[in-house]
């Protein structure tokens, strides 16, 4: 477990990631990471963007049923 120490950056407050962390999300400067909630109410912080993978999970399913219309309209 790591602990982060939350300070005061210019009008709002963060947390510095140690090397130790962004090298396990796999993230640089500039990079954007998430916060989530849980099931059980507890908070995890994770390098995807739920809501992009719930899109791309739509999408994958729209290109199975409608891939006859898909290969056509490629042609």
């Amino acid at each position: 477990m790591l602990a982060l120490k939350v300070t005061t950056v210019g009008a709002s407050v963060g947390f510095i990631l140690p090397k130790e962390a962004t090298a396990r999300l796999k993230v640089q400067k500039g990079d954007k990471v998430y916060l989530t909630e849980a099931p059980d109410g507890s908070y995890r912080l994770t390098a995807y963007n739920p809501d992009f993978e719930r899109q791309l999970r739509l999408a994958e399913a729209i290109m199975r049923q409608d891939r006859d219309l898909l290969h056509t309209l490629a042609q």
